[in-house]
């Protein structure tokens, strides 16, 4: 054959030799499955492999074609609001499979496994955003918080849809925290709500007036909103946490309005837009003066979990998508898998997806031992700290991962049509601002270590399974960091924060020998490493 036959015949070799199980071609999953106990789960974390690498990923491609996005349809023939976005078909489609998994359900097992359910949502997530990602997050948050807080009455009417797996029958949720003035600044939100019947304990009515500026899976049936009751003070301590049904209880279209749909760089399958709140009935979600701690317990913390998860998802597709091409793309003279700077470059993308996906299953294990109440005081600061860095972190690396799987690809990389590493940079994007942009999440920890002294427990824990040393250098610099003027001090963070999130990926792998390759060269983002035979054979150990 000619040479552009050959090359055409060496890209469709590069289409087949796509794996057709994502979890069995997993080697960092596999490993952690059987390190965390988590074989029970197995046939189900098969069977979602199966399904993303089929046809869910033929659905999530079609489904985020330009001409197949969301769109505003809120308006019925004869002039009823109907506050709807239409669909493509193939959304349906994803969400049937995506749902199907029952990841949702897993949440009504007696023993909540954190680490089964992230697992499942990595999987899945490698499809991209696919329109449901998102919206799984916010389940999770809308779960979490009305087993938590939610009245009995409360539980019937909503958490049982939320559980269902069958998405023609289920809930799917959305939280709405952002407004325009505030976007991270939760403080400024202004947002109010009105008593309806006098009180303010668990499952208390309000009616919610206002403008919601971001609102992700805008058309759900169950938002999870914060809003200022009018008598509250300013500032977070005056938000109250409310449960606001798009259908009230007398079966009615509740009181919000579209403005319109966000035109989003990336997450392009699920409707973002803007909302006005004009009276709509709400629920209070557990006690209203206590509505922003349980925002940040409940509904926070678990979208970084997962907002981790999907990064380290996008992470480990753009590494397989990479690698098998550079066995199958040929130039000057063979694969350019051949290459050192090639098979350098898929290390870095293999060893820091597996760091990414073993870190957010760690902290799922210990959010575990939270629910149980069997966390131990120095445990509990380091999630503190970890599970914001992790998510910080996780969304960088991912980001690096994708560009350098981009990268392997060449121009190709860069066309929507040739594979979906150009949506998956477009989503990891968002995921990246999603939760808290980096800049918050680092103001964030190191308020929490001036104030509460939590480094203490987080440097612990890491010693704990690194040594001491490994640690004791970044422990010192912490220290220091502490003692200084707050804007300089926010600035010495920027790198120390990232080397703390490696920690945190580096101790998760500890004891898991099938991951030993990783650890090691995630090690390049603490120290450069000496670049001899050694390194080179770390190199081709983590070669497909």
């Amino acid at each position: 054959m000619d040479a552009r036959e050959q090359g055409r015949a060496d890209l469709g070799a590069w289409k087949a030799a796509q794996p057709d199980n994502l979890f069995s071609d997993d080697d960092a999953l596999l490993a952690l499955v059987d390190h965390h106990g988590l074989q029970r789960h197995r046939a189900r974390l098969q069977d979602a492999g199966s399904v993303v690498a089929g046809p869910l990923h033929d659905a999530a491609v079609e489904n985020n074609l330009h001409r197949n996005l969301p769109v505003l349809d809120d308006w019925s023939g004869i002039g009823n609001h109907t506050a709807s976005v239409a669909h493509h078909p193939t959304w349906n489609q994803a969400g049937r499979l995506i749902y199907g998994t029952g990841i949702m359900g897993l949440y009504g097992e007696e023993d909540v496994s954190h680490r089964a359910i992230l697992s499942l949502f990595y999987l899945t997530a490698q499809a991209g955003e696919a329109g449901h990602n998102c919206p799984l997050a916010c389940a999770a948050g809308a779960i979490r918080s009305l087993q938590a807080l939610g009245t009995p009455d409360q539980k019937t009417r909503y958490l049982d849809p939320l559980l269902d797996p069958n998405f023609e029958t289920n809930f799917t949720a959305s939280q709405f925290l952002t407004e325009v003035q505030g976007g991270s600044d939760v403080g400024a939100n202004a947002v109010r709500a009105s008593p309806l019947d006098g009180g303010s304990e668990a499952g208390s009515t309000w009616a919610i007036s206002g403008e919601k500026w971001f609102c992700s899976n805008a058309d759900a049936d169950v938002f999870i909103m914060t809003a200022r009751p009018d008598a509250a003070g300013p500032g977070t301590r005056g938000l109250g946490l409310f449960l606001v049904p798009r259908i009230k209880p007398d079966g009615t279209l509740n009181a919000f309005r579209f403005r319109r749909l966000k035109d989003k760089l990336g997450t392009r399958s699920m409707a973002s837009g803007e909302m006005d709140f004009s009276g709509a009935y709400a629920e209070a979600l557990g006690p209203v003066e206590a509505g922003f701690k349980s925002v940040i317990e409940l509904v926070i913390t678990t979208s970084r979990l997962y907002n981790a998860a999907g990064c380290a998802a996008h992470a480990r597709r753009a590494w397989v998508i990479a690698s098998t091409y550079a066995q199958h793309r040929r130039a000057f003279g063979g694969p350019i898998g051949r290459f050192s700077v090639v098979q350098q470059t898929l290390a870095w993308m293999r060893s820091d997806a597996a760091g990414c996906i073993a870190a957010t299953v760690w902290l799922g294990e210990i959010m575990e031992s939270i629910d149980a109440g069997t966390v131990s005081a120095s445990e509990a600061e380091f999630f503190r700290v970890a599970v914001n860095l992790n998510k910080l972190a996780t969304a960088v690396l991912a980001h690096d991962a994708v560009n350098h799987g981009i990268e392997v690809l060449g121009g190709n990389g860069a066309i929507e049509s040739f594979s979906i590493m150009p949506r998956l940079l477009r989503d990891n994007v968002v995921y990246e601002n999603w939760e808290g942009s980096h800049n918050v999440l680092r103001a964030q920890v190191l308020r929490d270590c001036r104030r509460m002294g939590v480094h203490t427990g987080f440097f612990d824990t890491v010693a704990s399974r690194l040594g001491d040393e490994a640690v004791a250098g970044d422990r010192a610099e912490m220290e220091r960091i502490l003692t200084l003027d707050p804007e300089l001090a926010a600035l010495r963070f920027r790198p120390l924060a990232m080397r703390m999130a490696v920690h945190v990926m580096r101790a998760a792998m500890v004891g898991v020998p099938a991951l030993a390759a990783h650890t090691l060269m995630m090690g390049r983002h603490l120290d450069s490493p000496s670049l001899d035979a050694t390194h080179l054979a770390l190199v081709e150990s983590l070669q497909r």
